[in-house]
């Protein structure tokens, strides 16, 4: 289950920590695991190992929350770390639209621990309508207007990815 999600421009990168020991870690970046050793080497100055090859980065804060700029040899990358609250707030801006504010999705992965409506139901707002279980803590998702359950698009157990359509209103 992916713990970051790493913006680059428009590119995007789901990194999870799979093993740490000390300095060493086994990492997913996308679809590829690595082996890496991370070194602080002084201060915003990382030294990394991967594939047998050696990296020295400068990692400095670049202004805005949860932004840095990346520097490494002549390359410099501004890379924004996505918490699972700017992805909740991202997906949310995405729910502007009339047809988008009947589907309730959830905004970052995880398993379905409860779903607590079904087909036909009438919901109000503000009512918790599905309980998703990420990172080891349980989200309430609640609906945000009245309305009445068309279709749940899921059960307990499934697991979802980030902006998975979950319950849809009519």
């Amino acid at each position: 289950m992916p713990l970051i999600e790493l913006k680059s421009g428009e590119k995007r990168k789901q990194l999870s920590i799979l093993e740490k020991r000390g300095s060493k870690m086994r990492i997913l970046l996308g679809e590829r695991e690595y082996d890496i050793d991370v070194v602080k080497v002084e201060n915003n100055i990382y030294s990394l190992l991967c594939e047998n090859r050696s990296y020295n980065m400068k990692v400095v804060p670049a202004g805005k929350k949860n932004c840095y700029s990346v520097r490494y040899v002549c390359y410099s990358y501004d890379v924004e770390v996505v918490d699972p609250e700017t992805r909740y707030i991202e997906s949310r801006k995405k729910s502007s639209g009339e047809d988008d504010e009947n589907v309730i999705s959830s905004p970052m992965s995880g398993k379905i621990v409860r779903v607590m409506v079904k087909k036909g139901d009438e919901v109000k707002p503000g009512q918790v309508v599905i309980v998703v279980s990420a990172m080891k803590m349980e989200s309430e998702y609640k609906s945000g207007k009245a309305g009445k359950v068309k279709e749940v698009l899921v059960n307990e157990g499934d697991v979802v990815g980030s902006d998975t359509p979950l319950i849809v209103l009519e």
